[in-house]
């Protein structure tokens, strides 16, 4: 997929990178092929990590929360039951398996 992103990435585009965890335990990972647009369209291409932000967690909640509560923001998450499937679902994060928040329910209150 990234082939194509590169592909039509606009000149002095930016792309966010973060994650990937279903490459971290390939025997051969997944390779790029477009990797010259970068020099080509001259783009920044900078990863990120959550404890990057941290110290604006507080300013996000304030401002996302209404908008889940409104139902302007929905969001995704992959539910397996029971703790039995607990390793499973762990292990389908590094295959890519899951769409959104991977979530094991071991119990309902």
């Amino acid at each position: 997929m990234l082939d194509a992103v590169l592909l039509n990435m606009r000149v002095f585009g930016r792309i966010a990178a973060c994650g990937m965890i279903s490459q971290y335990n390939l025997d051969q990972r997944e390779g790029v092929c477009t990797l010259m647009s970068i020099v080509y369209k001259r783009f920044h291409f900078e990863g990120f990590s959550a404890p990057d932000y941290y110290h604006l967690y507080h300013k996000f909640l304030d401002i996302v929360l209404p908008y889940i509560r409104e139902g302007k923001i929905a969001y995704i998450e992959d539910i397996v039951e029971g703790l039995e499937k607990g390793p499973e679902a762990v292990m389908g994060l590094f295959k890519g398996r899951n769409v959104g928040k991977q979530m094991v329910v071991v119990a309902h209150e």
